[in-house]
């Protein structure tokens, strides 16, 4: 296995790509991701640096504002201004893995900054087999501020931009001709979806359907960021509306579970496979 991009497999079948050190600008905020994800048929379900959004990097974590650094990509958002180019990109540097494995693999990584390193990252990824035509990517970070002082996280929306509370883990779907159905148990549609918190959000394509489930509570709180009209993208909101601090020493930890599955999902069969890919 190359660990520089090593290939996550069910069963020995290829299903997703880690890129641990992409030659990326600057202005991107580079970053380690998962691309191409596929179903298990072979069908992709994610997109690299697409013409809409150079910065959207597949499967990853991305947070716009970490005490003003842009760990994001693109411009900032400033208050009575608007979206901004700023020499002010951060970068994630993969450090080592601490066990690589076809199935997942545990990886270290620095935040680094101005110079600095602000945060260190645990990320845990594991893919798992759940039918003969769906499986799980079952993604945890672990940010911890290894600063002296409270670090600061942000969104547009705490900056000053409504409905754009984006931060977290990101996973941008792959664009089609027709924009993807979005839902959840109760509710359906962008609007009725988006920046609201929810068990499970399902997006479903032409014959494929994500199944994104928090898996703790923590992770559950956080409400979701949806887009399905201007490009197919479901994340999560960790600075929603208003800014969250981790203090000096203190870890901050998210899971999320997303059912990669061959075909159209409705709601129960969604549920059923979220129940059986998220443990207790």
């Amino acid at each position: 296995m190359n660990n520089d991009s090593p290939v996550l497999r069910i069963g020995g079948r290829p299903v997703g790509r880690y890129v641990t050190r992409p030659a990326l600008p600057d202005r991107l905020s580079p970053r380690p991701y998962l691309h191409p994800v596929t179903t298990l048929a072979g069908t992709a379900v994610t997109e690299l640096s697409p013409a809409d959004h150079a910065h959207h990097l597949g499967v990853g974590v991305a947070v716009p504002d970490v005490e003003g650094h842009n760990f994001w990509g693109g411009r900032t958002y400033v208050r009575d201004q608007g979206p901004t180019e700023l020499d002010n990109h951060g970068a994630q540097r993969h450090t080592a893995f601490q066990l690589c494995d076809p199935d997942g693999f545990v990886e270290e990584l620095r935040w680094m900054a101005a110079g600095g390193e602000l945060l260190r990252e645990r990320r845990t990824v594991a893919a798992v087999g759940l039918t003969d035509s769906a499986w799980a990517l079952d993604f945890t970070f672990s940010l911890t501020n290894v600063t002296a002082g409270g670090l600061s996280l942000g969104s547009p929306a705490t900056n000053g931009r409504p409905g754009a509370a984006y931060g977290g883990f990101f996973w941008r779907a792959r664009k089609e001709a027709d924009a993807p159905r979005v839902f959840t148990a109760d509710a359906e549609g962008e609007q009725a979806v988006h920046a609201r918190t929810a068990d499970w959000v399902a997006l479903a394509g032409a014959g494929w359907t994500l199944v994104l489930a928090g898996a703790t509570d923590a992770t559950r709180r956080d409400p979701w960021f949806v887009r399905t009209v201007q490009y197919p993208g479901v994340g999560s909101s960790l600075a929603r509306e208003k800014r969250l601090t981790v203090e000096a020493g203190g870890t901050l930890v998210r899971r999320v579970v997303t059912v990669v599955a061959d075909g159209t999902l409705d709601r129960s069969e969604a549920a059923a496979l979220v129940r059986k890919a998220v443990s207790p």
